[in-house]
């Protein structure tokens, strides 16, 4: 039990070890990984949509069932009342849960058709994420674009697009040779009660307020950013179509939820869509957000970024166990290889990882702390950045980063390959 409230092995083992970046090339990376894992099916990938599909269904159905069996159990059995308001809370909580992973399922698989993952042919890909991403109120074309650019510049300071670290002087913070514990605790020292509530926030609404305002985003981008805007400077010229179509689908989506509802109820809705819609959220705000924030991975300035060096800053968790793996489509728990091929379908994504493994050695990014204590660790503890420095950590509370740079790190020549399909 106590485990759940400790960092894991590999955690303590890389906050220990001084970073260098890796040796490794591009060439090498590529040369591991067999030919036949890049071949796509989409007879294997429509058997995965169906099961995703099938498990909603049946889910729904039995979303259906909790309460007329609840209030069996007092009717037809003689239980107290108590009793059948217990399980009835019990069985909407087991069905949002449940629920919730299988759309993030949908989600995720919407995600692999926007690489071109379920079919060789790219107008399937886009009518298969389009269709998935449209039902769970994801604007398909828009999201692709942006996570696009987020796989072309991974943990550049200057031009990712996703949990891009705020600096020093974001903050107003004096600077580190002057600076004291109290300047960074008043800043970023809360209540716990404060710490549970912000978190709850990003959590439950952290994908809505990001697609809305662009929060955690390119700080290059003006104010009033947004994912629905076609002219917004998130988008090139020629994806502005797209971005419609994306407003298109959440408009006919939202309006099918409406009459829905007036058919079957508020309460209903909220129960059987909304809840999980929201915890759904909250699968992918915490995927995404430690795929990459964590207090011992680096982030780096041009001088020092290549493809590579961004595609290896990220961390492979085993988020929900068995589940995770099955619904997510392996995108937590092999999210090294997805960086480094993303044009490689998720079911042959745990072989690419076999075989990274091998060849990075220490160098390959695992964490098996529990997700829940990885989310709080990074939630506290990755506060900022400095505004020099070509590879960087994120700063904790007291103004210090958990990891050092190895002596020799600034000395290794970047490569800038590019990724190569």
């Amino acid at each position: 039990m106590l485990s759940l409230f400790k960092d894991s092995p590999e955690y303590e083992a890389r906050k220990a070890r001084p970073f260098s970046p890796t040796k490794v090339t591009i060439s090498e990376v590529h040369a591991v990984v067999p030919k036949h894992l890049f071949q796509k099916s989409f007879f294997t990938a429509s058997l995965y949509i169906a099961r995703d599909v099938l498990s909603a269904v049946a889910l729904y159905k039995l979303g259906w069932q909790i309460e007329p069996l609840a209030a069996s159990l007092v009717t037809d059995y003689g239980a107290p009342a108590y009793v059948g308001t217990i399980a009835k809370w019990v069985g909407w909580s087991v069905y949002w849960v449940s629920q919730s992973v299988v759309l993030a399922g949908w989600w995720c698989m919407a995600h692999e058709a926007g690489h071109g993952n379920v079919s060789n042919k790219k107008w399937l890909n886009n009518l298969t994420g389009f269709l998935l991403h449209s039902f769970v109120l994801a604007p398909y074309f828009a999201w692709r674009s942006t996570h696009h650019s987020h796989h072309k510049a991974t943990v550049s300071i200057e031009r990712d697009e996703n949990y891009v670290p705020r600096t020093r002087s974001d903050f107003k913070l004096p600077s580190e040779s002057v600076a004291r514990a109290v300047d960074y605790h008043e800043l970023f020292e809360e209540t716990p009660i404060y710490t549970a509530a912000r978190m709850l926030l990003m959590q439950l609404l952290g994908w809505q307020i990001y697609l809305c305002l662009d929060t955690m985003g390119s700080p290059r981008h003006p104010k009033g950013t947004n994912h629905f805007n076609p002219s917004s400077s998130l988008f090139k010229p020629h994806e502005r179509n797209g971005i419609i179509a994306s407003n298109i689908g959440l408009t006919v989506m939202s309006c099918f939820l409406y009459m829905w509802t007036q058919t079957v109820g508020v309460s209903a809705f909220l129960k059987l869509y909304f809840v999980p819609y929201i915890l759904l959220n909250h699968w992918i705000v915490m995927l995404t957000y430690l795929h990459h924030s964590d207090p011992t991975i680096p982030m780096y300035r041009n001088r020092q970024w290549s493809y590579l060096r961004g595609a290896l800053s990220t961390v492979d968790r085993p988020l929900l166990g068995w589940a995770g793996r099955v619904y997510f489509h392996n995108v937590s728990h092999d999210h090294i290889a997805h960086h480094l091929f993303s044009n490689i379908a998720w079911y042959n994504q745990p072989y690419v990882t076999e075989e990274l493994k091998k060849l990075l050695g220490e160098e390959y990014n695992s964490d098996s702390t529990n997700t829940f204590r990885a989310l709080y660790r990074t939630f506290t503890q990755c506060c900022f950045v400095e505004d020099e420095g070509d590879i960087v950590f994120y700063k904790n509370q007291d103004g210090k980063a958990v990891r050092e740079l190895a002596p020799d790190a600034l000395d290794r020549p970047t490569v800038v390959a590019k990724k190569v399909d």
